[in-house]
């Protein structure tokens, strides 16, 4: 499964270098439409972060998410800023069909738990990671936390679904991290990769670890960029058996 990133920030569409607030690139003002581009071109799941909640802990383009899951179809997932019960209802009020935990994931795991029983399967962990360990606060703060067993223990919590971000490759094009994608299957989630993707080829290589439990990839900078289409990405998940 591809699926396409959506980053807003003031309501614009945009793209961070490695999460950094002032290298920053908007590619739309109108985040809706790109949504339901991404649906025509044949997404089955689109990425929404809103980075104004990232950086500030507060839900800042909760209007936006829904206009967007109003007109797509298709279940979007959303993350950035959640880190309490409250922020998790408003966001899947808003239509979202996941939540993504992520600052959250790694200092409250009550608050995982909780979540997971009252929204079942709908609690995505937000894994970030920078040379194995966990980071948080919009990539701002790095923990002493072994990633992988930050994901262990949110499986343990309830989780199914893990998005798994080598910060170092984000935005950055220069290939996702396999062997530290490899590595997270360990958890016993079903892995989201994210960060890095460059080249069909890098979809390709991620396909291939479908049968460990990566279920899909997120894609941004480089269709954007115009590296190539969503069509030709989905197109080349398929290929590798990745399409599920």
């Amino acid at each position: 499964m591809v699926i396409p990133a959506i980053d807003l920030r003031r309501g614009c569409c945009v793209r961070l270098v490695q999460g950094q607030s002032h290298r920053e690139t908007v590619y739309s003002r109108e985040p809706v439409k790109v949504a339901k581009g991404f649906e025509e071109a044949g997404a089955e799941r689109i990425h929404v972060v809103d980075l104004d909640g990232a950086f500030t802990g507060e839900p800042g383009n909760l209007k936006i998410i829904e206009a967007i899951t109003e007109t797509v179809a298709v279940p979007v997932e959303v993350g950035g800023g959640i880190r309490d019960l409250e922020t998790i209802e408003k966001v899947l009020a808003a239509g979202a069909a996941y939540a993504i935990l992520g600052t959250a994931a790694c200092e409250n795991p009550e608050l995982v738990e909780a979540a997971c029983r009252r929204y079942p399967g709908r609690i995505i962990a937000g894994i970030d990671a920078r040379d194995g360990r966990a980071a948080v606060r919009g990539w701002v703060d790095d923990t002493e936390m072994d990633a992988l067993d930050l994901a262990r223990r949110m499986v343990d919590l309830g989780v199914e679904e893990i998005i798994f971000t080598d910060i170092a490759r984000d935005g950055m094009l220069t290939g996702p991290n396999i062997p530290a994608l490899r590595k997270m299957t360990g958890a016993g989630a079903k892995i989201i990769a994210s960060g890095g993707v460059a080249a069909l080829d890098d979809i390709r290589a991620i396909g291939k670890l479908a049968e460990l439990g990566v279920i899909g990839v997120i894609i941004g900078k480089a269709l954007y960029s115009g590296r190539f289409t969503l069509e030709a990405a989905i197109e080349a998940a398929k290929a590798a058996g990745h399409s599920s």
